[in-house]
């Protein structure tokens, strides 16, 4: 691995010497400031021939005019280089010069085009300045539209991902993202989770936690979570139920009613295209919607294993939970459904969207369904799952 170059001034260097004069051993010193040996021997030597560590005070009267004529004959190269704008405008010359400062020093080629320092960067600060506003004008465009089609769900993280996909890339600090939203009055539906630890540690009921936070599967199907939620329409409440595979993250299954019953949950299972012979393991909380003789049976007849989490413990069932707080914040919160018949409508469109079109941070930032169609991509998962429970 490549020393990263470091600087070091002539008081630090005068403290080792010192270190070294009064009995330190060149070894210690060299570990312990982290510096390689031979340049503590240069340090020694040019403290003790001339008392100065600048490097121009301690070469030869050759090296030193050898680089006084390497430094003449750049200065030359560059007079012949720009020798055809001394006599253009202030514009011309401004422009010779940040086209060949890559090449050559700025302060000489000022001196040289006879331009004072604050004229140039004047017109430097004003050029750059122009650069950026047009450039943040496109930007700003592509944030709009990525944020209107995330269903204003979208911040700085995963816009960023969004722009560097472009078919022309942009790539842009999250920073100035977040300048240009807050610029074009973009606020995401997100607020940061709220969770509060739980100390129960007691689980009496006789059907165990089986999954056991085991978040992270590596089959489709092999291991799918539920939950349910209450959404509001004008006079009442309406519920849904979704089935979320731990695989992907895809809802692969919902329903919605009037009632929070164990009938919803069954609509939400009945729902779900894939085989369910393929399902190993399905793990939910201990409401009474899950654990209940119709929902058993169902299991039974596909040879599902059931697991419910530890009584009062919202963490064996994260994915759920996290699940179901995009859910609330996507598409329930500030939401008004007519009917139940355009609850269950809109929650078709939601699943859709965010099966095909919504990219997630756990999928390396891909959709649930890229990731099941290309399956040697690997994403390491990184639930966050309190274990105090």
């Amino acid at each position: 691995m490549t020393r990263q170059r470091r600087t070091f001034t002539p008081e630090f260097k005068l403290q080792l010497v010192k270190l070294y004069e009064n009995g330190k051993s060149r070894a210690d010193i060299a570990r312990e400031y982290d510096i390689t040996p031979s340049a503590l021997d240069r340090w020694i030597k040019n403290h003790k021939e001339t008392g100065s560590f600048a490097a121009k005070d301690n070469r030869s009267e050759e090296e030193n005019e050898l680089a006084r004529l390497r430094k003449e004959n750049q200065r030359l190269m560059m007079e012949n280089d720009i020798f055809k704008a001394s006599s253009a405008d202030h514009g011309t010359k401004i422009d010779v010069i940040r086209n060949n400062a890559h090449k050559y020093s700025v302060s000489a080629m000022y001196d040289v085009l006879n331009i004072p320092k604050s004229t140039y960067y004047y017109h430097a600060n004003l050029y750059g300045k122009r650069v950026l506003k047009t450039d943040d004008k496109e930007i700003s465009k592509e944030t709009a539209r990525i944020f209107k089609e995330s269903r204003n769900n979208y911040g700085t993280r995963k816009i960023k991902k969004e722009l560097s996909k472009l078919s022309k890339p942009r790539y842009v600090s999250r920073r100035r993202i977040g300048r240009l939203m807050k610029e074009l009055g973009l606020v995401s539906n997100y607020t940061v989770a709220q969770y509060k630890p739980h100390k129960s540690t007691y689980n009496e009921a006789l059907i165990n936690n089986e999954l056991q936070r085991q978040f992270e599967q590596e089959e489709p199907l092999a291991v799918i979570v539920s939950d349910l939620t209450y959404v509001r329409d004008p006079t009442k409440w309406h519920y849904v139920c979704l089935f979320v595979d731990l695989f992907n993250r895809e809802i692969i299954g919902r329903s919605a009613g009037a009632n929070k019953s164990a009938e919803l949950v069954y609509q939400a299972l009945s729902s779900i295209k894939g085989n369910l012979n393929d399902v190993q393991l399905f793990h939910t909380d201990r409401g009474k919607e899950f654990d209940n003789k119709l929902i058993s049976e169902a299991l039974e007849t596909f040879g599902i294993q059931r697991s419910l989490s530890m009584k009062g413990c919202p963490y064996d069932n994260a994915v759920a939970e996290a699940m179901f707080k995009v859910f609330k914040t996507e598409f329930a919160n500030g939401a008004h459904f007519s009917s139940l018949e355009q609850l269950a409508l809109e929650l078709d469109d939601y699943v859709h969207w965010f099966n095909n079109i919504r990219i997630h941070g756990t999928l390396g930032y891909l959709t649930p369904v890229e990731f099941k169609q290309d399956p040697i991509i690997f994403v390491q998962f990184s639930v966050d799952i309190p274990r105090f429970c």
